[in-house]
């Protein structure tokens, strides 16, 4: 995701049709705005009071999305559902929309719900974009460990096999930081927060199809 202008300055987008920035309050936008600001594009989060747009998302953060959905969905235990961006309020300031989430499937409250609390989310998935390092790799796990949410997965790109790598956290309770407990790669396995087994390397491959090997 990109970073928003913040100067609340008319513009133009590419030469398209004259675009009005909303201009944030002095103290900066809250949670709620998000439900308010009209024209907001699709999936913009809050950050420290800022908004923070989405940029035009990549294939391989698109199939990496869907393989750990349909791995998750496929292994969840019946009381746990699986959410695909959808936003988090941590507090006033932040909400933020995690790529994948891990929550109690009555944390479910209805069509109009917009967002979760930070105590319901069990697991947070970020797939990292180029533009979105820092704020996935430092600033996200750490709001999201300040929240209390127990798991959190940061999955980045192998740059020599295109496949997708996933480093697993776990939260310290006691210190409130997240502490690196695997690094998977071609295949992730664990046991937390339930037995999860995901290949990999079926990033290209069409959800419920078999591995080349086996077809025919």
């Amino acid at each position: 995701m990109s970073a928003a202008s913040e100067n609340g300055l008319d513009g133009r987008l590419d030469d398209g049709p004259e675009y009005r920035w909303p201009i944030p309050p002095p103290e900066g936008w809250t949670a709620d705005d998000l439900d308010r600001i009209p024209g907001l594009p699709p999936h913009t989060e809050l950050i420290d009071g800022s908004l923070v747009f989405m940029s035009p998302q990549t294939r391989f953060h698109l199939r990496c999305m869907r393989l750990l959905e349909y791995g998750l969905l496929a292994q969840a235990p019946e009381h746990l559902d699986i959410d695909r961006e959808f936003t988090v309020k941590l507090d006033n300031k932040n909400r933020p929309e995690p790529d994948i989430l891990v929550i109690p499937a009555d944390a479910d409250s209805g069509p109009d719900q917009t967002w979760h609390r930070p105590e319901d989310v069990i697991l947070a998935v970020e797939v990292v974009s180029p533009d979105s390092r820092e704020r996935d790799r430092e600033v996200k796990p750490r709001k999201y460990a300040a929240a209390g949410v127990p798991h959190f997965w940061r999955v980045e790109k192998d740059e020599d096999k295109g496949l997708p790598v996933v480093y697993v956290y776990e939260l310290d309770p006691a210190t409130k930081s997240y502490s690196l407990t695997g690094i998977f790669h071609d295949r992730l396995k664990v046991t937390v927060p339930f037995d999860i087994e995901i290949d990999l390397t079926a990033i290209n491959r069409r959800p419920g199809a078999a591995p080349d090997r086996e077809r025919g």
